[in-house]
């Protein structure tokens, strides 16, 4: 019984996680058409830039996101000792 419920779990957070991430390039798509319509940007070259904009912004975001977990991990391991013994390195 407990695997069926976890099973609708997965499946529903599956569709939540779905929603959330079209929400979100929905969300930047728009942001960055409202940008380069602001712009001046007119016709066939709004589409351009309205791709080039939401693209750019999400794989940027894919690029920031693991680079900012690598760069608190390594803030706190260089100031934090796990070992008793150790002395954490000092900022002067």
């Amino acid at each position: 019984m407990k695997l069926v419920s976890e099973q609708r779990m997965s499946k529903k957070l599956k569709q939540i996680l779905i929603l959330l991430s079209f929400i979100l390039v929905t969300a930047i798509s728009v942001f960055s058409l409202g940008i380069a319509y602001a712009g001046g940007i007119r016709g066939i070259g709004l589409v351009g830039i309205w791709f080039f904009l939401t693209f750019g912004i999400i794989i940027v975001l894919a690029q920031l996101i693991p680079a900012g977990i690598l760069l608190s991990s390594f803030i706190g391991t260089s100031f934090v000792s796990t070992r008793r013994n150790e002395v954490p390195v000092e900022a002067t």
